[in-house]
């Protein structure tokens, strides 16, 4: 059976520690892609995707299923409505690699048979956010907010 899966992969002039920062830590999180990312990210704990605005609209949750800093995490991600369901989860792993002076860091947002309305939304946002993310580690300036 083919299972649909979305992957991207960036190089980034960073360190694997600043990157991965860039992915847990919510202050970070809100300078790039304009929500907070909120965890104390150990396996096993709940996630919470929050828009970095007055309202901390909830978008997205999940669990955390493995954390291995700086170097791979990996994440349920649902939309609230299906946060306590589980089939309806789809998965985000996050590798980040040194090769030589930069990261490769690869994002593959996976399982999303469980929740096919999400691949739209997530095949566009990604590459914005990614390459929002390369740009405030690279530049220290985030792109503007692109939706």
């Amino acid at each position: 059976m083919n299972r649909p899966e979305f992957v991207y992969v960036t190089y980034i002039a960073s360190s694997p520690q600043k990157v991965w920062e860039a992915l847990t830590e919510p202050k970070v999180t809100a300078r790039y892609w304009y929500h907070e990312n909120l965890s104390d990210w150990k396996a096993g704990s709940k996630w919470e995707h929050r828009r970095a605005d007055k309202e901390r609209t909830l978008r997205l949750v999940g669990k955390v299923v493995e954390s291995t800093p700086p170097r791979r995490l990996v994440i349920t991600w649902a939309f609230p409505a299906d946060g306590k369901d589980e089939g309806r989860h789809t998965r985000v792993t996050f590798e980040i690699e040194p090769v030589e002076d930069l990261v490769r860091l690869t994002v593959t947002h996976d399982r999303l048979e469980a929740s096919p309305e999400m691949a739209e939304p997530i095949s566009i946002g990604w590459p914005k956010v990614l390459s929002s993310l390369k740009s405030l580690l690279e530049t220290g300036k985030p792109l503007p907010e692109l939706w």
